[in-house]
């Protein structure tokens, strides 16, 4: 089963990396864009940029802040297994 990833938006490079390593990406846009969703990728430059305050969720949240794509994918990789 192929794990599903949401990324903000704005993480373009982020999104590209991960599909190409075979994940399910979702672009974040609104709180529901996380449901089935396995961990999300955010900026990190807003704690809630996405007014997600009442949203509950189970899976791993990476801040992408300062890292490369490559180092965000590790990130993923190792939250993943």
């Amino acid at each position: 089963m192929t794990k599903r990833v949401g990324v903000e938006q704005s993480l373009s490079n982020v999104v590209q990396a991960l599909r190409e390593k075979g994940y399910d990406v979702v672009e974040l846009k609104n709180e529901q864009d996380v449901n089935g969703c396995d961990c999300c990728v955010t900026t990190g430059l807003d704690t809630n940029v996405m007014g997600m305050q009442n949203t509950t969720f189970k899976g791993s949240v990476i801040e992408a802040d300062g890292l490369t794509a490559d180092q965000v994918c590790e990130q993923v990789d190792s939250r993943m297994m």
